[in-house]
């Protein structure tokens, strides 16, 4: 499992990114780079990371689900996923 601080960072560039979406978006129509250098670094989509939601385990990302596969097995065995069995033939 993750430290809680690097969760929380990830939470954190996810509501930066939220916030200047619009703004940035605006700036690289107008092509006014300058003005998008003086934007947080955070503010850039391309610094997020998708992490499990549960966990916070950065690798193994199931996009589908937004947790890892380590996460997705437990749920699934458990029969907490709706629709997912386990496959037998």
């Amino acid at each position: 499992m993750a430290k809680e601080s690097v969760k929380a960072r990830e939470r954190k560039r996810i509501k930066t990114v939220a916030k200047f979406a619009v703004k940035r978006a605006a700036l690289k129509a107008a092509g006014d780079y300058l003005a998008l250098d003086k934007l947080p670094r955070n503010a850039s989509p391309v610094r997020l990371h998708n992490r499990c939601q549960m966990t916070g385990r950065p690798r193994g990302y199931m996009r589908k689900f937004g947790i890892s596969r380590v996460t997705f097995r437990g749920l699934a065995s458990e029969g907490k996923i709706p629709g997912i069995t386990k496959a037998s033939w």
